[in-house]
């Protein structure tokens, strides 16, 4: 049977039009050439649906939107699926870190919102989290806080995974959780 080139790029615009995309960061760099300088452009961008799937891709060009869908596409093939609280939060406080980014994040009951610097922001936004804090305590640049945050969401884990890997219910797991949030609230007010 005969491929049909159109509806495999409608099936492209479809498989793209589920995801949301965040620009993150342009860079503009110059290379100094016998005629003068010679401009470039560095995309970081950030994808996801939304609904527990995120990315990030970087892409170079001489031209700004070409860069940018280039940093989409290499988003959409390193996508990662991270398990969430209630549709709404992360499942338990985590750090990350690469290079001199160091971030930690920390799930947060309903209604905090996104407490978030930029890039980080960004992340939540595409993953779909609707409450969570977090802090940068390294570096400010936005590849690094990228990447730490997508390190530290890699360690998320769903308490059916962790009760079947201990042999334990998933209500012992989520009790014990309970148990510590109650006690650091006992000894704030002490």
């Amino acid at each position: 049977m005969a491929r049909n080139p159109s509806r495999d790029r409608d099936r492209d615009d479809d498989r793209k039009s589920d995801f949301t995309e965040k620009l993150v960061h342009i860079n503009r760099v110059a290379k100094v050439v016998k005629g003068g300088k010679r401009f470039g452009f560095a995309a970081l961008v950030v994808v996801g649906d939304q609904q527990g799937q995120v990315g990030f891709g970087h892409g170079k060009a001489r031209e700004v939107p070409e860069a940018i869908r280039k940093a989409g596409e290499a988003a959409r093939r390193a996508m990662l699926r991270v398990p969430m609280r209630d549709k709404r939060t992360l499942h338990h406080d985590c750090k990350g870190r690469h290079g001199a980014g160091r971030v930690v994040l920390r799930a947060a009951p309903p209604g905090t919102g996104i407490i978030a610097g930029g890039p980080m922001r960004a992340v939540f936004d595409a993953l779909g989290v609707r409450d969570v804090v977090a802090k940068s305590l390294g570096s400010s640049n936005p590849y690094n806080m990228v990447r730490a945050t997508f390190d530290a969401l890699k360690t998320q884990e769903n308490p059916r995974a962790v009760a079947a890997r201990r042999s334990k219910k998933v209500s012992e797991i989520v009790a014990r959780r309970r148990d510590t949030a109650g006690e650091t609230a006992e000894a704030a007010q002490e």
